[in-house]
């Protein structure tokens, strides 16, 4: 059985069909970079696979349980499918330890000694060790974004959702935050990020899912899609990010 099933899945914001009957299956260890325009589904998607949007039909079962089941515990479901966004939304007012350390305090009942270990080995897996004791507004805009995998890491989750992590940075910090997923994905995490990093997509990528209003219109091996598209969509859109 494959980590994420997503069968048939149909999303609306009232009378706007945002996901159109999206199928696709997840195995573990896998790395999906999902590409497309602006309002094709992308974000949606990965919002509705760890539960925070409800869906209008179909259905999505993460490891054995059916997300979107009025009786699943979500909040049980979300310490193994974490997600990145790309506004960080790290505490302000809390250090970096603090803010990485929270979730595993209150939810896993973590001592504070052990959680402050978990926070050096989720920072020093993204290269911040020094930055514990440090406060978001005193990091920058990559850092800031390091720290937010490093607390998502610190969950141990099954599967991460990682949304245009790299659209609010210029491309210097953008590189080093690439470079931080790189070595995530060597670890064997399974991945599932919306990017318009077509390097990192072609480099990282196991496979590549090309989303086309509110449907998978392309997917394969990303070598393959980016140097020989089949639809005049997926061409068009190469063409625009490309050049």
């Amino acid at each position: 059985m494959s980590l994420v099933e997503i069968t048939g899945v149909v999303k609306r914001y009232g009378t706007n069909t945002v996901l159109d009957g999206v199928s696709l299956a997840i195995e573990a260890g896998e790395i999906i970079a999902v590409i497309g325009r602006s309002g094709s589904g992308k974000s949606t998607l990965l919002r509705c696979i760890n539960g925070l949007e409800p869906i209008q039909g179909g259905r999505i079962v993460f490891g054995g349980t059916v997300v979107n089941d009025p009786a699943t515990d979500l909040r049980k479901l979300r310490q193994q499918v974490g997600i990145v966004f790309q506004s960080f939304n790290l505490f302000p007012h809390l250090s970096v330890e603090k803010n990485i350390t929270l979730a595993p305090r209150v939810v896993k009942g973590m001592d504070p000694g052990a959680a402050r270990e978990l926070a050096a080995k989720v920072l020093a897996r993204v290269g911040l060790a020094e930055k514990i004791d440090a406060y978001p507004d005193q990091l920058s805009g990559g850092q800031q974004q390091r720290v937010a995998i490093a607390r998502s890491l610190a969950m141990q989750p099954q599967l991460m959702l990682l949304d245009e992590v790299t659209s609010a940075l210029d491309p210097e910090l953008t590189g080093e935050v690439l470079k931080v997923l790189e070595q995530v994905a060597r670890d064997g995490m399974t991945m599932m990020l919306v990017t318009h990093e077509m390097g990192f997509a072609r480099r990282v990528a196991t496979r590549l899912i090309f989303m086309h209003e509110g449907r998978i219109r392309e997917e394969g091996r990303a070598v393959d899609l980016l140097s020989d598209p089949q639809t005049p969509e997926l061409v068009s859109f190469l063409d625009a990010v490309l050049h």
